[in-house]
């Protein structure tokens, strides 16, 4: 494989270990600088005998790709806020009492049924300096309360902390906030802020601003709210607004990717505005303002549609491709992608632990290298069909790329993708030409009623497409389980296979059928693993209990509501099922006993009718009921009590006080989440 001849990709691969070891391994600041200086001076040392023996190059090579490695820990140890003294998460007792916090509004997130949500940034807590970012969710009652990006407010509340999924397998949020260095959430009511007359003007501000004067002069020219929201979430790329049903139609057909912003969007951005800055003339002077001003425009739309990761890989790389033309040098585009990786990770390590970073850089690495083979297969006479044959093929070979990801983290697969792709790539070039148009004119508070009217009708007619093509629900395979070992054997099969494919050879073949041997292994071994496990969990549902029993890859479902309704809508329990390569054996109604591995379970409903005489393991509480727990301790003398989320909060804070007293292990889903017993 060529590209691995690169040291620049050796130098990348070293880095990006290194941001993988600090984030795993949570390395200290001491041992992160002791390490760098060792590093450094070994490598000052070989670089200097390198000079003098210059057929020895191997141990400076070593040094180099050492010294990568704990430049990428260090940017990994000194980016992560909660290592620092002043964030707000080192504080003692931070979480244990309301606290009054000085933040600034620093993004709008999507609102819930339930409040607003904003990620603040923290300044004071109890008017001490502080630092550290929060998710502010304020309740939405009849004032209709909304900040904007750089107010500066005061608000009185505690600080939750993130907290762990509440049923098995399910999605990590907390995670997935402590990635992006938010580890708390402050929950308030409208009357517990104060909001200051001084506003906070940064470049978020000046661009939230923009964004704003944008929407305000499209609702000027009654632009349909559903379309207009579809739209700035292809220019812009603000998601916040768009309805689910809109965002499940994307996600079925396959075509997410267009409603965040990336390379097929910045490529548009960057064909208008060479095409706006041709009158200048290609002399030195003229090149080097063309170059100025592409890179300016392209780093002010990364501004506006919000620094997301993908936007920024795709601002990066076009501005390097800029820089080539305008140095009249031929562009490398591994070397662009390689560079824009190791840039982005040097300012924002964090961007490695993202979805949307990954599937990008994945999809456009395998357009790179797997598109040409594809392309080869066939090559048709006419340019029309040429066309049609070189898109499908770089929606093929984004697709194979990116399938292991999307199998691990979304598990489905939309089967008509490749329609999706080939129908609405022509339909987005005249949108996304158009919507450019239209926003820059928005922007100066110039919008022709003609473009706005005719921008509203493509968009309209897209989501219609989309929709159809989203209808054909039996070409969605859903709830496919996939986990870390299937997503290595995948990724390493389609390597080695495109490897063979580029130039065959014996050896190659031999490494491909043995990568095939390997995912097969690797199905065997997940069954074998999976046909031995038994476990007995209680769920932490709020309106039904729920319990599930599994042997094997057999799951028995036991639910105070059977319905079949509520059997198919059951997210915590689809999880279940798909993380542990299950299926729904039974289902059945709740008992009062259960019996699990010599356990046996006495189950306590509302009713508080339970069998007498019975001595069992544990006992498990729902729906609230009313029984004098501290006689029943006594009576049956249990190992644990269990209560799940169907029981009201203030009577498990009750029942926890008697179990302490009796000496008697308490578990509430409510607090500590599902309770698994193997």
């Amino acid at each position: 494989m060529k590209v691995l001849q690169f040291p620049l990709v050796r130098i990348t691969i070293s880095f990006i270990i290194g941001i993988l070891l600090a984030y795993y391994l949570s390395l200290s600041l001491t041992f992160t600088f002791v390490s760098l200086s060792t590093v450094t001076l070994l490598f000052c040392g070989f670089y200097y005998f390198s000079t003098i023996k210059p057929k020895r190059t191997a141990y400076f090579g070593i040094a180099a790709y050492l010294l990568a490695c704990c430049i990428g820990i260090t940017t990994q140890t000194l980016h992560t806020e909660s290592l620092q003294k002043n964030n707000y998460s080192n504080y003692e007792g931070i979480y244990d009492k309301p606290h009054l916090i000085d933040c600034i509004i620093s993004e709008k997130l999507k609102s819930n049924n339930y409040s607003d949500r904003y990620i603040a940034s923290v300044n004071q807590i109890d008017q001490k300096p502080a630092s550290g970012k929060i998710i502010l969710n304020i309740k939405k009652d009849s004032t209709g309360l909304s900040l904007e990006i750089g107010n500066c407010i005061r608000a009185k509340g505690l600080l939750s902390k993130n907290s762990a999924p509440k049923n098995p397998n399910q999605f990590d949020y907390s995670k997935y906030l402590n990635n992006k260095h938010i580890y708390a959430q402050l929950y308030v009511q409208n009357n517990d802020i104060a909001i200051s007359s001084k506003i906070e003007k940064s470049i978020w501000y000046y661009a939230a601003r923009m964004r704003t004067n944008i929407i305000k002069n499209l609702e000027k020219n009654n632009f349909n709210k559903t379309e207009m929201n579809v739209a700035l979430a292809l220019i812009l790329g603000q998601q916040q607004d768009i309805t689910p049903e809109i965002i499940k139609d994307y996600q079925y057909a396959g075509v997410t990717h267009i409603l965040s912003v990336s390379g097929l969007h910045v490529g548009y951005i960057l064909i208008f505005i060479t095409y706006l800055l041709k009158p200048i003339p290609n002399t030195k002077k003229g090149s080097l303002i063309k170059l100025i001003a592409l890179i300016v425009s392209l780093f002010s739309f990364a501004v506006i549609s919000g620094f997301s990761p993908s936007v920024l890989r795709s601002v990066v790389m076009f501005s390097f491709v800029a820089l080539g033309n305008h140095l009249r040098r031929s562009v490398n585009i591994y070397h662009t992608l390689l560079v824009s990786i190791l840039l982005l990770l040097l300012f924002e390590p964090a961007f490695l632990f993202d979805v949307g970073f990954q599937l990008s850089y994945l999809a456009l690495f395998f357009i790179i290298w797997l598109q040409p083979i594809l392309k080869t297969i066939w090559k048709p006479k006419h340019k029309f069909t040429t066309a049609i044959w070189n898109a499908l093929t770089v929606s093929f070979a984004a697709q194979i790329g990116t399938l292991p990801l999307c199998l691990y983290y979304f598990h489905q697969f939309p089967g008509l993708f490749f329609v999706a792709n080939i129908v609405i790539i022509p339909f987005l070039s005249v949108i996304m030409i158009l919507g450019i148009i239209v926003m820059v004119l928005a922007a100066f508070d110039v919008t022709p009623l003609i473009l706005v009217q005719l921008l509203e009708k493509s968009i309209f007619y897209l989501n219609k497409i989309i929709n159809g093509i989203a209808s054909f629900e039996s070409f969605i395979i859903r709830d496919i389980s996939f986990n870390t070992y299937l997503l290595i054997s995948s990724f390493l099969l389609i390597i080695t296979a495109t490897i063979w494919f580029k130039k065959p050879t014996f050896t190659k073949l031999a490494f491909t059928l043995i990568s095939i041997i390997l995912l097969q292994i690797t199905f065997l071994v997940n069954r074998k693993d999976t046909e031995i496990q038994e476990e007995w969990i209680v769920y932490n549902v709020a309106r039904n209990s729920q319990i599930t029993e599994r042997k094997g890859n057999n799951v028995q479902l036991f639910t105070t509501d059977t319905s079949s309704n509520s059997i198919t809508n059951n997210y915590s329990l689809t999880s279940y099922l798909v993380g542990n390569f299950g299926k729904l054996a039974k289902r059945e109604k709740l008992q009062n006993i259960a019996y699990f591995n010599k356990n046996k379970i006495l189950i306590i409903d509302s009713t508080g009718i339970y069998p007498k005489g019975i001595k069992p393991d544990i006992i498990m509480i729902t729906q609230s009921s009313k029984i004098n727990l501290e006689r029943l301790l006594k009576y049956t003398q249990p190992k644990m009590v269990i209560a799940d989320g169907t029981n009201y909060k203030s009577i498990q804070h009750y029942w926890k006080k008697t179990c302490l007293k009796e000496k008697i292990p308490f578990h509430s889903t409510n607090e500590k989440g599902f309770y698994k017993l193997n």
